[in-house]
Formats: C-alpha cells, sequence, structure tokens
C-alpha cells in the first residue's frame, strides 16, 4: 500500500492587504511556518509521497528565503517529494525552480509536457507536467495514456476540469477517463472538492491549506490518500490551516445586535477572520457596527462588522411631521420610492440614518 499526501496553491508570499502590515507580515511568516509542520506530519503519519500541484509560491520571483525555507522543509520530509509547477510560481529562467537548491528527495517537472518519474521502490510512476508560462491554454493531458504494465500510475498537474477559460491547463474529462491513471493530483482550484472517478481514474484537487480572503471561506487543508496494492485508491480530508476566513450574517430585527451577534457565534474564533453582515431591520441610529467590532475584536483574529440593515419602515411615517425633519425625510422618501434597485434604496436608508444623526446630534461612529 502506497500512503501518500496531496497538497496544492500555499501561494507562499502573498501580500494579505486587506490586513494591517504588521498582521500581514505575521501570516507570511505563518505560511512559511506552515511548511515545517507539513513535514512533521508527514514524518508523523508514515507518508510515503507527497504531491505538490502547483502555486507553491504566489508569483515566479518570491523572495529568495522563502524558496529556502520550502525546500529544507521539503528536505525534512521521509518522503519522495513531486511538484508541478502552476500558472503563479511557473517555471522558467530565474524561477526558484532553477535558482534554489533542491534536495535529492525532491522531483520538480520542469517540461511543458507530460514526462514520467519512476519510484521502483514503490513499483510507482508520477506523470507530471508544469507550467512555462502564466497561462497554459492547452490541455497537458491530451492523448496521454498510462501504459498497462501492472504497476501504479499516478498524474501530478495544475489545471482545471472543463473550465470556463481556456488558460489554465484545460483538462477534459474524456481525457482523464482515458488516461488510466490510478490518481491524477490536480491544483489551481482554491476550494477542495470530491473526489470525482472518472473510468477507472479518481481525480480532486484539495484546495487551498490557508485561505487569504473572503473568497476562501472555511476550513482548509490538504488530501492524505492510500494507494492499496491492487490499484484503489481512498482519500481523507485534513485540516490543517490555523487560521479560517468566515462569513456570518445576523438578523437584528428587534433585537440587541450584541446579543443577537454573541448568540450566532460559535465558542472559538480567537484564530478566525470574520466579516459579520448585520441585516434587518433596526432604528435611526443603525446596528452600531463600529461599536460592536471594538467590543467584540478581542474575540477573533481579525474582525469586519458591516451594517446591512435597513431603516424600520414606520421611522419613515415621521416625514409626515411638520418639522425640519419631516421635509428631510419627504425628500429622501420620494428618492427612495423612486429608486430602481435594492442597492439605491440601501444608499438613500444611509443617508436617512447620518442625516438624521446630525440633527439629533448623536454619532454614528
Amino acid at each position: 500500500m502506497i500512503r501518500f499526501l496531496h497538497a496544492a496553491d500555499f501561494h507562499l508570499d502573498s501580500a494579505f492587504g486587506a490586513l494591517p502590515a504588521w498582521q500581514a507580515a505575521e501570516r507570511r511568516r505563518e505560511s512559511r511556518e506552515q511548511l515545517f509542520r507539513l513535514a512533521d506530519y508527514v514524518n508523523g503519519h508514515d507518508i510515503d509521497l507527497v504531491l505538490l500541484a502547483g502555486d507553491l509560491f504566489d508569483s515566479a520571483s518570491p523572495f529568495r528565503e522563502t524558496g529556502e525555507q520550502l525546500s529544507a522543509a521539503l528536505g525534512r520530509m521521509e518522503a519522495r517529494v513531486f511538484i508541478a509547477p502552476g500558472n503563479h510560481d511557473w517555471h522558467g529562467p530565474g524561477s526558484p525552480w532553477e535558482t534554489v537548491a533542491w534536495p535529492e528527495n525532491v522531483h520538480v517537472f520542469r517540461e511543458n509536457a507530460l514526462t514520467a518519474a519512476e519510484v521502483p521502490e514503490l513499483d510507482l510512476v508520477i506523470h507530471g507536467a508544469a507550467f512555462t508560462g502564466p497561462e497554459q491554454p492547452e490541455s497537458l493531458l491530451a492523448g496521454f495514456a498510462a501504459p498497462a504494465d501492472g504497476r501504479c500510475h499516478i498524474g501530478l498537474l495544475h489545471g482545471e476540469l472543463d473550465g470556463t477559460e481556456e488558460r489554465y491547463d484545460p483538462l477534459r474529462r474524456e481525457e482523464v477517463t482515458a488516461s488510466g491513471l490510478n490518481y491524477l493530483a490536480l491544483g489551481h482550484v482554491h476550494k477542495r472538492t470530491e473526489p470525482l472517478m472518472l473510468g477507472r481514474t479518481v481525480c480532486a484537487w484539495p484546495g487551498c491549506p490557508e485561505g487569504r480572503g473572503f473568497d476562501e471561506l472555511g476550513e482548509k487543508g490538504f488530501y492524505q490518500g492510500t494507494v492499496s496494492d491492487d490499484g484503489q485508491v481512498s482519500l481523507t480530508f485534513v485540516p490543517f490551516a490555523r487560521h479560517r476566513y468566515e462569513i456570518l450574517e445576523v438578523d437584528v430585527t428587534g433585537k440587541d445586535p450584541r446579543t443577537a451577534v454573541e448568540a450566532a457565534l460559535p465558542p472559538d474564533t480567537a484564530g478566525d477572520l470574520y466579516r459579520i453582515l448585520l441585516t434587518g431591520e433596526t432604528a435611526e441610529g443603525g446596528a452600531g457596527a463600529a461599536g460592536l467590532r471594538e467590543a467584540l475584536a478581542d474575540r477573533f483574529y481579525a474582525l469586519e462588522v458591516r451594517d446591512r440593515t435597513r431603516m424600520a419602515e414606520d421611522l419613515w411615517h415621521r416625514a409626515e411631521e411638520d418639522s425640519l425633519r419631516g421635509l428631510f425625510l419627504r425628500e429622501l422618501l420620494a428618492r427612495r420610492e423612486a429608486a430602481e434597485d435594492e442597492a439605491a434604496r440601501a444608499e438613500i436608508d444611509l443617508a436617512a440614518r447620518f442625516g438624521l444623526a446630525a440633527l439629533d446630534h448623536r454619532d454614528l461612529g
């Protein structure tokens, strides 16, 4: 039986631009440290084979020390390591795949076509290829079929299946089916996919091992798998991220916003980055997003609170008052009723809130 680990899309040296500078630097440091945690995991779980399906770096010219740390971490692994460079960390002159000294247990696929690397002690062949530029408009799997020689055959590629754009190694289902591979380890898709069986081939994307923004939500990690002596593949997802990005929507209609948010939160959020969206109806002062963020910030690694509530309908009834407040509300109400969509109405609600706060000398933050 072969025990393997399949990971991809580390994007080392990502900017983490939405975070404060000190926190972005901390996350980049943690990303490099994650490599050594991964080495400890490999050695502690008797992994034979590590498959890294591209975009290990966020660019083809990362900081040199990042490449050196990746090399050091991979060298610690008591396993054979195979890498297929992707569209962000493509192989070319001056790339870390050429300038960094890689340890003997690491094999980097450097050609823009499938080549084979044999692992005789495991009766195994790895077939992989590299992006040699930021785009790969043709499928690297086209026309490939693993030989029926009784050995285990694994493919390692960065690409997408039936993608909408033919820019990033557009693989076709019929190509995977015809490949005859036992397993096809893929990268590029940052959201983990469930294993897909095409013909006799199991293929999967593990997603990125650590989220970098609110477009990469939830638990992140890698796949750990086995190939049995008769070629059957099984996979288990292993959560491995230190931090998670989460978006939580909370309806605060008729409730104290802080109480409503605290009731909706899971118990342990200290390592997470949250965006809390407050929805529903509130009074003139809104939901107090700024104060809520200040009150709860210590419970998170990073926190955004966004007020998406609308003014309670009965507040607009005061437009009938014979006062400056009434005149102000009548003008906005007319615009609100003529608004073309919900976004425009939300903007008018916000203007009403700030205007009423100014009239009452209140601070909305």
